[in-house]
């Protein structure tokens, strides 16, 4: 249902002088006892109305009686009867309308007297809001097809409120009362009326005293459990008729019964303070608690208490071993309600055996130092407490380190691994003994000189060579190819002297090849070129790629040492192994040194041979 601006207006207007009811109400407490009373009033009204949106507004005048009953807190119902007419509406025409409504109202009475002066009412506020239906007749209603009626009904609202202000305790005057009017008789338009309805008059008051209110009250006992104690709560009331039925109603966590005593299963409740409302209600069988006086409730608190947790010590003995040795650890737990416990244990190192007061700690395993052994307890209640002890466990006598002759530490320091390169498609299946150019030869024969020395000292030691080839050929060649390589390179070492079971092999084929700027960072890392050398060598990086690539690689296994993937450009064979014809002239250093030749590199690659 739509309210225009003006219907709002209005309505605020009429709901403004029932608020103060509304704040009274919670700011004073009465002091006369409760009753149920009646109002009745005649008054005389004004409404303030428009046929039409758009129209000039008339007033309608008459007036009405309304009849209220108020219950105990003032709440209760109103009924009204009114009848308006309004002259001269347009030229020659009379409005009348009826109008019958019902509804809630809330009454506040202020200035009471003693409460011997019973219903000695001095000033009444209230607030209402009522519904029913408005009959218009004698007028000109609009229908359907451009006709017209002389009547009309509708639904009609009004809602407002007044003041009732009483001379002696039964009669008084109906100051103002102020309502907003809401009908819906047809007018051509929207159908819509919102009113303002002013009225004042004369009042009746009649009251009679309600009986003396039941009341009750309830306790509990004990006040303090632990959870799984029973709780006894009774209800004792008051003001009861013997003549008539009582029943009280319990509620609450855990709480049942059905009289005036109940019991609370406390089982299942967690530590805390916990409420239990009671309640009684007289009457006739299967009515009672009809009426404000009839019924009265209370409430009452127990608290569970949480149980205390249990305490532990625990102890070690003996609490310095040697290895292998074993301890007692022995470990005493108390809970305050003599609750069953369990134990448990737990060792930073070394192992705990045992469920009870006492366990063993074995130092099996177990490094030098301190043991932390953590004894833990726990009751039916999930309650736990630790408590620590250690045990200390002796270093073993271990007898001293041979002294290494200072022979190892040069031999291993000068044993500088360098990988070896081999020219493209190189050694091939059918020379397999090919392949080893004599720079690389010569890499292989110092390697094997110093390691032969090096066998005497450190006989454990081995050699692990890894073959590796360029990403041209597929898959299946690569690999047969890398494995020439490092049989190859094994081959020279075992005629060099190595025995033959100090040296393992591996082929990875193009598999973990060093990509192009792996090598490159290493180029840029080569001290034996000058920068007019290492511009020349960039230029065909690619070429240089694959050459890094065809190589077999060293490592150490007593120190782990890997040989120095450095490639040879300095070598006099190095034209060769990047897959040249001719190499370059070696240079004349200052001073009359002669300088390795450094690898020409042409801009383009050279054609993919493998």
């Amino acid at each position: 249902m739509r309210i225009s601006n003006r219907g709002r207006v209005l309505l605020v207007g009429a709901c403004i002088l029932a608020g103060p009811a509304g704040w009274a109400q919670q700011s004073q407490k009465p002091v006369a006892p409760a009753t149920v009373s009646t109002d009745l009033a005649i008054t005389f009204a004004g409404e303030r109305s428009q046929a039409s949106p758009g129209q000039t507004n008339f007033w309608f005048k008459g007036g009405g009686a309304d009849a209220a009953v108020t219950f105990k807190n003032g709440l209760g119902i109103a009924a009204s009867l009114t009848r308006d007419r309004a002259s001269n509406v347009t030229p020659g025409l009379d409005v009348n309308k009826t109008a019958i409504l019902a509804g809630p109202r809330y009454t506040w009475t202020a200035w009471q007297g003693h409460a011997s002066a019973v219903d000695n009412h001095r000033l009444q506020i209230f607030g209402q809001g009522l519904f029913g239906l408005t009959y218009g007749f004698g007028g000109v209603y609009p229908a359907s097809l451009g006709t017209s009626t002389s009547s009309a009904s509708s639904m009609a609202l009004q809602a407002g409120g007044g003041l009732n202000y009483y001379l002696t305790r039964n009669f008084g005057l109906r100051l103002l009362e102020a309502d907003y009017v809401r009908t819906g008789l047809p007018n051509g338009a929207a159908n819509i009326q919102n009113d303002l309805r002013l009225s004042a008059g004369v009042t009746w008051h009649f009251g009679s005293t309600a009986p003396p209110p039941v009341s009750v009250s309830c306790t509990a006992s004990p006040v303090t459990v632990f959870a799984g104690d029973p709780v006894t709560v009774t209800a004792t009331a008051s003001g009861l008729d013997p003549k008539l039925n009582a029943v009280y109603t319990w509620s609450g966590s855990g709480v049942s019964g059905n009289g005036a005593t109940a019991t609370v299963a406390t089982a299942a409740l967690a530590p805390g303070s916990y409420t239990v409302k009671c309640g009684v209600k007289e009457g006739k069988a299967g009515k009672e608690g009809l009426k404000p006086w009839e019924a009265a409730d209370a409430s009452t608190s127990f608290t569970v208490k949480a149980f205390e947790p249990p305490t532990i010590n625990c102890s070690a003995n003996p609490g310095t071993i040697k290895p292998g040795e074993t301890s007692t650890i022995t470990a005493a737990g108390v809970s305050p309600q003599n609750r069953s416990l369990t134990y448990s244990y737990a060792a930073s190192a070394g192992t705990v055996a045992g469920n009870g007061a006492s366990a063993t700690f074995a130092s099996t395993g177990a490094p030098t130092g301190t043991a932390s052994i953590t004894c833990n307890v726990s009751d039916d209640k999930g309650q736990t407490a630790t408590a620590n002890t250690s045990v200390t466990i002796l270093a073993p006598y271990v007898a001293p380190a041979p002294v290494e002759p200072p022979e190892v530490k040069q031999l291993e320091a000068r044993l500088a691994l360098h990988s070896v390169f081999f020219p493209t498609n190189l050694p091939t299946a059918s020379n397999p003994k090919g392949g080893l150019v004599a720079s690389q030869q010569g890499t292989l024969s110092t390697l094997a000189s110093d390691f032969k020395k090096y066998l005497v000292y450190k006989p454990e030691a081995q050699l692990t060579l890894t073959g590796h080839a360029d990403v041209r050929g597929s898959v299946e060649f690569n690999q047969a190819l890398s494995e020439r390589r490092v049989a190859r390179t094994k081959q020279f070492l075992v005629e060099q002297g190595i025995p033959e079971a100090k040296i393992e092999t591996r082929g990875l084929g193009k598999g973990e090849n060093l990509t192009a700027a792996q090598v490159k960072e290493l180029v840029e890392q080569n001290t034996t070129l000058s920068a007019a050398e290492l511009g020349k060598v960039l230029q065909d990086l690619g070429v240089i790629v694959w050459a890094q690539n065809r190589r077999v690689d060293v490592t150490l296994s007593t120190t782990g040492q890997q040989s120095v993937r450095l490639y040879p450009f300095n070598a006099a064979d190095a034209l060769t192994l990047i897959g040249k014809k001719t190499a370059a002239p070696v240079k004349k250093a200052a001073g009359g040194a002669v300088k390795k030749p450094v690898t020409p590199v042409k801009k383009k690659p050279v054609s993919p041979k493998k």
